[in-house]
Order: C-alpha cells, then sequence, then structure tokens
C-alpha cells in the first residue's frame, strides 16, 4: 500500500480507473456504472469543480494568492454528485447546490484543476469524501491515483493508457461538440504533454499504475471494445 487511506469501511466492491487525460476514462467508466449498475465516482470532476470556482474566485479577487484560494475553496465547498437521467451527461456535479457540470470541461479549468490537484492539502481535504463516496459500495471510481492512493484496497484495478496523438484528436473532437472554440491539434497536444508532465511528477499522489492494475492501451479500441474487457474482467473477479 503506497498511502495510508481514511479508514472507512467498505460496504460493497470498488472497482479503480486510472490512467492519463484523454484514454476514454470517464465515458467508459459512465458506460461500465450503467451496465453493472454501479455508483459512478468522477474524481476528476472534483478538482475540475475547485478549479472553476478558484478562477471564478479571481475574476472577483485577482491579488488573491492561487494556492490559498483553492484550500480554501476546496475545504469549504459542498460538492456532491446526482444523477439526471434527462441530462447528457446524466452524472451531474453540484458545488454548493449549483450544477457545475458544463462549466468544468474547457481548457483553462483542465489545466488549472491540473494544478490545483497537485497542492498536497486540496487533495487531503478531497480525499475523505472520495473514499466515503466509493466506501457506500458497487462503485466505480476514475482518476489519477485511485488504485494507488484513495482506493488501495480497491477489488479491481484498470490503468488505461493511448498514444498522445490519439488522446489529443479525441480531446479535439470533444472540445469541437462542447461547441468551444477548440485550438489547433497541436495546441490540443501540447497541454496534454504538460498536463501529463504535472500530473507524473507531482510530489504528492503522482498518476502511474498501480502494481496489481491491468492496464489496457485503448489507442486502436473502440468504447465498446474497452467496456467489454473491462466488464468481463470485474464479472471474473467479482
Amino acid at each position: 500500500m503506497e498511502k495510508s487511506f481514511v479508514k472507512v469501511p467498505k460496504m460493497g466492491p470498488v472497482i479503480a480507473i486510472d490512467g492519463p487525460a484523454g484514454t476514454g476514462k470517464s465515458t467508459a467508466t459512465r458506460r461500465l456504472a450503467d451496465q453493472l449498475g454501479f455508483v459512478h465516482v468522477d474524481t476528476g470532476a472534483l478538482y475540475r469543480a475547485i478549479g472553476f470556482l478558484v478562477l471564478e474566485k479571481e475574476r472577483v479577487e485577482p491579488a488573491v494568492d492561487f494556492v490559498a484560494s483553492a484550500v480554501d475553496v476546496a475545504r469549504s465547498v459542498h460538492l456532491e454528485f446526482q444523477r439526471s437521467p434527462e441530462k447528457n451527461p446524466a452524472n451531474r456535479i453540484f458545488a454548493n447546490g449549483r450544477d457545475l457540470t458544463d462549466l468544468i470541461r474547457t481548457p483553462q479549468v483542465t489545466m488549472t484543476a491540473s494544478r490545483v490537484s497537485s497542492i498536497p492539502e486540496v487533495r487531503a481535504a478531497l480525499l475523505g469524501l472520495q473514499r466515503r463516496l466509493g466506501c457506500q459500495g458497487r462503485a466505480i471510481l476514475e482518476g489519477r491515483d485511485i488504485g494507488t492512493v484513495v482506493f488501495p484496497d480497491a477489488d479491481v484495478k484498470f490503468f488505461l493508457n493511448a498514444s498522445v496523438d490519439e488522446r489529443a484528436k479525441r480531446r479535439l473532437i470533444e472540445l469541437e461538440a462542447a461547441g468551444s472554440d477548440a485550438p489547433s491539434f497541436e495546441e490540443v497536444k501540447a497541454q496534454i504533454v504538460e498536463r501529463d508532465r504535472g500530473d507524473s511528477t507531482r510530489a504528492v499522489a503522482p498518476l502511474k499504475k498501480a502494481q496489481d492494475a491491468i492496464e489496457l492501451d485503448t489507442s486502436q479500441l473502440t468504447l465498446d471494445q474497452v467496456v467489454a474487457t473491462m466488464e468481463k474482467l470485474i464479472v471474473e473477479r467479482l
């Protein structure tokens, strides 16, 4: 076990899915959760929500210290997930009762979330929340450090990966579909490389594959193939 974790007893099976940005973690996790009847805990959305709120705060108080602001937000905000089947995505994240789901996928929020996630006090503030959400049982959590830090005792662990070019292509398609002013392919690729560097080298809970995780390269796989492979392995192991 690489880090100590919040000692909340698990009430049922927990699946951990880690990997860098653009590997299909979120989409695959949503599909798996629906098919298996599990709760989907999108830990990346938690950090994105903190990043969004910090940016919003900076627009009001431009001189505020970034780290202090991020820690203050993480310690004071009430975050929760709610399912709204009539919306897309159905798994919605709320901050103090406000739905932020459609506001946290911009390039600026993405990079801010990476900065926020490197702050030890922010990670500590969210660790207990992630653990409590997962320990309710029949849960799938996805992020960067689920199998190594948040749930080193997860029942099944996956580490998804893909080439940088493929991940940049997927991210660009996602941005264009959202109707935002999408940057160029090279700009998106550079952002992914920078985020990989930050996630992998941060001092606290860096992105890395757990020793007992199953690694899947999704570069040449369709979403259906990824989900089918993971579902088969989960059913076999549980």
